[in-house]
């Protein structure tokens, strides 16, 4: 994935230490309740959509800038679906960062599904019923997305 111009600012200085950092992901729907996914140029992997706000960039505005810079498709936040603390990620050159992911549900209002930049190799709308492998922060992203009740993580991981 592209990194972000200020990131790279902070990596001349902070080398491959952990980095906290904040990351949305979204949940795009169409109307016949079908998922946007992109499969990601660094991994291969169907995936949700998702990015790095700027500095000074609201999270909400994040999600919608980077739904339409991956796939041409302009959408708009319908509600906030969790605030997670993620597991510390290591990437191939030694970069370590922790995000800390805002996930939107948004419904799409125009464009066209397809690839729009070098983070994408394939853009597409799934029907929930025929997702590729996600992995289980997707489908649980999904799973909200559909859902209107209240949505609550167990901090401690017991249940």
């Amino acid at each position: 994935m592209a990194t972000p111009d200020f990131i790279r600012e902070l990596r001349a200085s902070a080398g491959h230490q952990l980095l906290w950092l904040p990351g949305v992901t979204v949940v795009v729907l169409d109307d016949e309740g079908r998922v946007l996914l992109n499969r990601r140029s660094d991994n291969r992997r169907w995936s949700l959509i998702g990015g790095i706000p700027e500095p000074g960039e609201q999270p909400a505005a994040c999600a919608v800038r980077e739904v339409l810079e991956e796939t041409a498709v302009r959408c708009v936040v319908e509600r906030v679906l969790s605030v997670q603390a993620l597991d510390p990620v290591t990437y191939e050159n030694g970069d370590v960062c922790q995000y800390m992911d805002i996930t939107f549900r948004c419904r799409a209002v125009g464009g066209e599904a397809r690839v729009n930049d070098d983070e994408s190799l394939e853009v597409a709308w799934f029907a929930v019923d025929a997702l590729p492998d996600l992995g289980e922060f997707g489908r649980a992203r999904i799973k909200q997305a559909l859902t209107d009740a209240p949505t609550w993580f167990d901090p401690t991981g017991t249940g």
